[in-house]
This record gives C-alpha cells, sequence and structure tokens, in this order.
C-alpha cells in the first residue's frame, strides 16, 4: 500500500510542480512537459513491479507509435484559441481529434501487423 502512495505522490507531484512552473515561464514548463516524465515513470514502476524488460520494452514501443496522433492536440488547440473559441471546447475538439487519430493509427498499425 505504501509503495502505491509512493508512485502517486511522486507522479502528482511532477505533474503539479510543471503547472506551478509554467505559470512563472510558459517556456521552462513546455521543457519540462515535453519530456516524457509520466511514460519514464510509467516505464520504472512497471520494471520495479515485473522486473520484465520485455514488459518495458513493449510500453516504450507502443508509447512511441501513440506519441505520434497525440501531437495533433498541440497543433489543433492553440489554432482553435486563436480564432477565439472558448478554450473548454477547444479542448474537448482537441480531445476529441486526438482520440480519432489515435484510433486512425491504431487500426493503421493493425493493418501492418503491428499490434499494441
Amino acid at each position: 500500500m505504501v509503495y502505491y502512495l509512493v508512485k502517486i505522490a511522486v507522479t502528482t507531484v511532477l505533474i503539479v510542480a510543471i503547472s506551478e512552473i509554467a505559470k512563472r515561464s510558459s517556456f521552462v514548463g513546455a521543457i519540462l512537459a515535453s519530456i516524457p516524465l509520466v511514460s519514464v515513470l510509467a516505464m520504472l514502476w512497471l520494471y520495479i513491479d515485473t522486473k520484465s524488460v520485455d514488459k518495458v520494452s513493449a510500453l516504450s514501443t507502443s508509447v512511441f507509435w501513440l506519441v505520434l496522433p497525440s501531437l495533433v492536440l498541440f497543433v489543433v488547440l492553440p489554432i482553435l484559441l486563436k480564432y477565439g473559441l472558448n478554450f473548454y471546447l477547444s479542448i474537448g475538439i482537441s480531445i476529441t481529434l486526438t482520440v480519432m487519430c489515435y484510433l486512425i493509427m491504431v487500426s493503421t498499425l493493425n493493418q501492418f501487423g503491428i499490434k499494441l
């Protein structure tokens, strides 16, 4: 139980720290947010839990393929905001388009025999 609380605390502190830093400097916040801290932590926790490099490798490969469609959010959101759309509507549309791109990516990869 303590282990899970440590995992939650470390992950939460990193996310909160990045958002607080971004209030002061969007550039520094962006650098920290662009580092795949969540992915690295997930791989770390997975390895500690399973001691399986195969599972870590599979997770890393899946993250690679799914980073590509996630970029849609970072392209669409600022465009919608610049056009004056409400933030919540903009983030909703951006997330919806990103999910659609995830589905397209997974379907495309499946057609090429790549299973995530």
